[in-house]
């Protein structure tokens, strides 16, 4: 399919998982449709309602920050490219959505040596870490998330009952350096948005208290 050469190129979002340690990319996943709309909620850290007049506008952190997100996955259009077609064919989306399901596993291998581990006597046995997970949604938001919510509705099947279309929706919290700390790689990212917020909104000019009604304070 051609596009008209001055259309402007789409950009995808998506997730990113990182080494915490290292700093490698260990995969990328694209959205294969931006979903429609996105929501987000930010819950202020205040001190509290400590009756001391004196904190009242005390913040003690960055704000608490959610995004919601309904994505699309769907075989017809994976079906158009040769190198896609025989898996689809084989297993339906099952392989895009394993994709997002594993980020929230440990990995079968941790389990297992976990397991030995307990099996020997080992009195503490650490959790295992996860990846670092961003969520990438252009150039001015890229921040550390945890995934806190997952539900995947499966719409149609093939013939083998594999999943052939289906919408997931993903919650995430933005992880801030009240969670990760500032020498922590993820820290380093949330600082890396939490200023570009404060670049942008440099950007949008002042008003005045006429256009509130009022003369003065």
């Amino acid at each position: 399919m051609t596009t008209f050469p001055g259309s402007p190129k789409l950009l995808k979002g998506g997730l990113v998982l990182v080494s915490p340690d290292s700093g490698v990319v260990q995969r990328i996943i694209v959205l294969q449709y931006n979903p429609e709309t996105l929501s987000r909620t930010l819950q202020a850290q205040t001190v509290g309602e400590s009756g001391d007049r004196s904190q009242a506008l005390r913040l003690i952190g960055p704000p608490q920050e959610s995004y919601k997100i309904e994505a699309t996955i769907d075989a017809a259009d994976q079906m158009e490219f040769p190198d896609e077609n025989q898996t689809v064919r084989e297993n339906g989306i099952l392989p895009q959505l394993a994709v997002l399901e594993t980020i929230l596993y440990p990995t079968s291998g941790r389990l297992i040596a976990n397991n030995a581990l307990a099996g020997s006597g080992t009195l503490e046995i650490i959790p295992a870490e996860a990846p670092l997970t961003l969520f990438v949604w252009s150039k001015n938001r890229v921040m550390p998330v945890r995934i806190t919510e997952f539900s995947i509705t499966e719409e149609a099947f093939d013939p083998n009952l594999n999943p052939i279309r289906a919408k997931v929706s993903l919650g995430l919290r933005v992880l801030n350096v009240n969670d990760l700390g500032f020498d922590h790689r993820g820290g380093n990212l949330y600082m890396t948005y939490h200023q570009r917020l404060e670049q942008l909104a440099t950007l949008t000019k002042s008003g005045v208290l006429g256009q509130l009604g009022i003369t003065g304070l």
